[in-house]
């Protein structure tokens, strides 16, 4: 393929974009999210997670066994574009308190599966009924600094739905514009020193807000899946 042609073809993309972003997104993931989640306990040979950015190749990863827990990366489509939900944690939780996260949590022994897992959490933080959601498919399983190894569940919610936050575990439900999240250059590498051993991570502020950690990590991968997937 010539230049003009690789530049005829960029300009096809961005026209299909502008006029159907949501036909270009299902496309897009389509090709590049997994059909099938990791069974809960299997081996991982190599997780992704906050120790993949240590520039220390003998990076330690937290250690056998990993907890097994489940998030949905929730899609919907706006007038003014997709948008993915988010929401902050309420400031009394002794975990994480007053972060930004994807609706989720543990996988319990009555999950079927990690999505059902994601739509029972966020049916009780945010109100969600499952069915509002369609499944798209999963991002890489992410493995945090605390153990749990974390499956996304990237989903459609249905146009016009309405979050209700459960005030004893979120403060408040917000969106973030996908575009926003699918520029690299918001991704700023950060570290803090954590249990004797400096943690590096990614780091995105947006509206007076700091989504960081494993959130933006699983952001992060769904943007490396979608760009190869153009």
């Amino acid at each position: 393929m010539t230049a003009a042609e690789e530049i005829l073809e960029e300009s096809a993309g961005d026209l299909a974009e502008a006029l159907d972003p949501l036909g270009v997104f299902l496309a897009r993931a389509g090709r590049c999210l997994s059909a099938l989640a990791p069974a809960p306990g299997a081996p991982l040979a190599n997780p992704q997670g906050d120790h993949s950015l240590d520039p220390n190749p003998d990076a330690v990863r937290p250690a056998l066994p990993y907890r097994s827990a489940a998030v949905l990366v929730p899609v919907i489509a706006r007038e003014r574009g997709l948008h993915i939900v988010l929401t902050q944690r309420a400031a009394h939780l002794r975990d994480h308190s007053g972060q930004v996260a994807f609706p989720g949590g543990k996988i319990e022994p009555g999950d079927p599966d990690p999505a059902a897992a994601a739509l029972r959490e966020a049916g009780e933080e945010i109100g969600l009924s499952p069915d509002a959601v369609r499944v798209l498919g999963y991002l890489d399983p992410y493995l945090s600094a605390t153990g749990f190894l974390v499956v996304p569940v990237v989903a459609l919610v249905a146009e016009g739905t309405r979050f209700v936050p459960d005030p004893a575990e979120v403060a408040e439900v917000f969106e973030v514009p996908l575009d926003f999240l699918l520029d690299a250059s918001r991704y700023g590498l950060n570290s803090r020193l954590w249990q004797g051993r400096t943690r590096y991570y990614y780091a995105l502020p947006f509206e007076g807000r700091v989504i960081w950690g494993v959130t933006a990590g699983i952001l992060n991968n769904l943007r490396e899946r979608l760009a190869a997937a153009r």
